[in-house]
């Protein structure tokens, strides 16, 4: 007779499921810099100067390796010409910028 194992699996611990998503959010947020900043065909280095950051900066957030404030995502949104958009539902969310209405007509 075979015996049957279930491998037992720790609860996840509440700090590694707000890290996983903060990971996350980093992510989908460095996602849309990127996407708005080529959509208007500027470079990392013209979006820092515009923003008041520096081009490392910009690159590290377009890697997801930092999640901003919100004066610092404002300053973004100014400089990419945009509005932020961010759905927080549940486990998932979504992050764009979108060109200001006057852009898109």
């Amino acid at each position: 007779m075979t015996s049957r194992h279930t491998r037992w699996k720790p609860a996840e611990e509440p700090a590694a499921a707000g890290h996983r998503e903060e990971i996350r959010l980093a992510w989908d947020l460095g996602q849309a810099v990127y996407d708005r900043r080529t959509e208007l065909g500027i470079s990392q280095t013209k979006l820092a100067r515009r923003a008041g950051m520096t081009q490392p900066q910009v690159s590290k957030l377009e890697l997801g390796g930092t999640v901003p404030a919100v004066p610092l995502l404002a300053r973004l949104a100014r400089a990419m010409e945009s509005e932020l958009n961010l759905k927080l539902v549940g486990e998932t969310s979504q992050v764009v910028f979108t060109a200001h209405a006057h852009e898109a007509a």
